[in-house]
């Protein structure tokens, strides 16, 4: 049985494993100084047209503290979403790595930072009682599925820059981000003004590991020390970046992202015919939120199925991955239906 709770319930993906058992032959140099982990960076800058630096960590909370402490000073703060990743799930990483640095949470539809919220909260105060904004973090996909446009990223991070802050962005699900808008990743990324982001590897069906890459160079100084000094420099690096290979080579990254948003919009459109269902927020990555009567959600429970309620902004989560099927979201809308009827 499929489940719908996370797309972390996914298994590792053709691509991703093949990759992985092929770094398994015989020995290679450790701590990243391997041809795998060479040449997986390189396809990254390949990917994103520029040059880049990139570092490989274990998970998408690593990455985003390591990432964000390497931007802020102690008493500067990161301007987030409300519902941000950074903000409800991490317990306190960002703050725990960066020796403090405070997260000011904003505001904003469909789980969307604006200009004008932003804005607020770099001028809300300037004195020096107040920790300093120094970094805006954005979630691509959001937490709610929905995507931010290539120039509503623009527009923040111009504002961003200039007021002297930086532009981090969090992609654990960037690759669905890619697939649902049909843009160059850069476009997503440098070219809209992102100095750093996460790009979630993970969810994508990698085994393991997130790639944590810098736009502006000068902003990984001494990035590998932090991964080090967080417990994030893997021994045998290969494992970690290799699987990058597989899901690199001929898109297959795309080609998966495509497929999870495409059953999250199956599942939308089933639910369509639900009594008792509303969609809590347009649905265009991988990710479908829903409202549904009480008595629903424990007769899904019953039945076995698996979804979250408390991520968000409420409503029933579920979550589409690169192996979902199709009949098994067909089985989901058939038990809802039974529920609702």
């Amino acid at each position: 049985m499929q489940h719908f709770a996370s797309d972390n319930y996914a298994g590792i993906c053709p691509e991703a494993l093949q990759a992985f058992l092929g770094a398994n032959a015989g020995h290679a140099p450790a701590y990243g100084d391997d041809e795998w982990t060479r040449e997986v960076s390189d396809r990254l800058r390949e990917l994103f047209a520029t040059d880049c630096d990139v570092y490989f960590v274990f998970n998408g909370t690593a990455a985003n503290s390591l990432a964000l402490a390497s931007l802020c000073q102690s008493y500067h703060s990161v301007i987030c979403h409300e519902l941000a990743h950074v903000e409800t799930d991490e317990c306190g990483g960002p703050e725990f790595f960066s020796n403090g640095s405070k997260l000011l949470p904003a505001p904003g539809e469909g789980g969307k930072l604006t200009p004008d919220a932003v804005r607020e909260v770099v001028l809300r105060r300037s004195d020096i009682h107040y920790p300093k904004p120094r970094v805006v973090t954005l979630t691509q996909a959001t937490e709610v599925g929905t995507v931010y446009r290539p120039a509503e990223i623009a527009a923040i991070a111009d504002l961003a820059h200039g007021h002297g802050l930086r532009v981090h962005m969090d992609g654990a699900r960037f690759a669905n981000a890619v697939a649902a808008l049909g843009v160059e990743p850069a476009e997503l990324t440098w070219r809209a003004g992102v100095d750093v982001l996460c790009f979630g590897g993970t969810k994508m069906g990698l085994p393991v590991g997130e790639a944590v890459v810098f736009f502006d160079r000068r902003l990984s100084e001494d990035f590998a020390w932090r991964c080090k000094q967080a417990g994030q420099l893997a021994s045998k690096m290969r494992f970690l970046s290799a699987p990058w290979l597989g899901v690199l080579e001929d898109g297959a990254w795309l080609r998966h992202a495509r497929h999870a948003n495409a059953m999250a919009q199956r599942l939308a459109a089933g639910l369509a015919g639900v009594p008792g269902a509303a969609l809590l927020f347009p649905v265009e990555a991988n990710g479908v939120f829903v409202e549904l009567p009480a008595a629903v959600q424990s007769g899904l429970r019953e039945r076995g199925w698996r979804f979250y309620t408390f991520i968000g902004a409420g409503g029933a989560r579920f979550m589409c991955g690169w192996d979902t099927r199709p009949e098994s979201v067909d089985a989901l809308l058939a038990d809802l239906r039974a529920l609702s009827g």
